[in-house]
């Protein structure tokens, strides 16, 4: 039995699944792998990449670097030019990341759903009901990036980001499985709502990227955090970036996922469990 039909096998059994990526302590197998994952002794680097290949099914052959000092290097790679390009209609906006559709539609006075059954607040997962109430009504989709894909994240239209925060919390896995059994999961987690306006209507956008278990830390590249974005605990974190639609935003260092708000009369294009990638169209700009 390969590796990969192994953790498909485990896959299948829920309750097994949650139980050996939940049950485990999260926090310190994320510190585990913030250590290990930049380690670049090549017997380390060999071992753990080899590991991860086994257990995902990763694509490399778009990646800039042939070569990967370490896995840390690999989780985070950058891409060859033009690899992921943006949707350039105006009235599009782009995905920010290759990612399973998780979950999308209305957010329903302030509510929407993680997994059939299992609601969250939107004021509960930025934590400020002001920073919340344009979107009340609004539109959204939940984007999760599994282990193998690329996971760097980008712009999904022209825009100005004007706040941004830091919002301390657990490392659960992020999983189907997980948000399933726990409730507001997102909720729980280590997160960084990001506030911006398109410059086309002058709408405003809202994107989550959420942390889970093993993501060692979120980096961005409109503001220095540094490494440490912990550091500090939740707190508002202050930038004002103008970025185009398809930059680079940031990077998480394993799989997460990002919640992506926009306001009433936005429609999305995608279908929950459709496989999109970064900078293919996600929802249409109000007519």
């Amino acid at each position: 039995m390969t590796g990969r039909s192994l953790l498909a096998r485990i896959g299948a059994q829920e309750d097994l699944n949650f139980l050996l990526t939940n049950r485990i302590p999260r926090r310190l197998a994320t510190r585990f792998i913030g250590w290990l994952s930049p380690i670049e002794q090549p017997l380390v680097r060999g071992v753990s990449l080899k590991l991860w290949r086994t257990f995902c099914n990763v694509d490399l052959s778009d990646a800039q670097d042939g070569h990967f000092r370490s896995l840390h290097h690999a989780f985070t790679r950058a891409l060859k030019p033009g690899s992921r390009p943006a949707d350039p209609d105006p009235e599009l906006l782009a995905s920010p990341s290759d990612a399973i559709v998780g979950a999308c539609g209305t957010v329903e006075d302030g509510a929407l759903y993680q997994a059939k059954g299992m609601p969250y607040r939107i004021e509960e997962l930025v934590g400020d009901a002001a920073l919340a109430a344009p979107f009340r009504d609004g539109t959204f989709v939940t984007l999760r990036l599994t282990a193998a894909m690329y996971h760097r994240f980008h712009a999904p239209h022209d825009l100005i980001v004007e706040d941004m925060r830091y919002i301390s919390g657990d490392t659960w896995n992020v999983n189907p499985i997980a948000l399933k059994k726990v409730e507001r999961l997102f909720c729980r987690n280590e997160r960084a709502p990001i506030l911006a306006r398109l410059d086309r209507g002058g709408y405003r956008l809202l994107i989550v990227p959420v942390a889970a278990i093993l993501v060692a830390s979120m980096r961005f590249t409109f503001v220095d955090v540094g490494p440490h974005i912990r550091v500090g605990g939740s707190r508002p974190i202050p930038c004002a970036a103008h970025i185009a639609k398809g930059e680079e935003m940031g990077w998480f260092e394993h799989g997460s996922t990002i919640i992506l708000f926009a306001p009433k009369g936005f429609e999305p294009l995608v279908e929950t469990g459709q496989e999109i990638r970064a900078g293919q169209a996600l929802m249409r700009l109000p007519a």
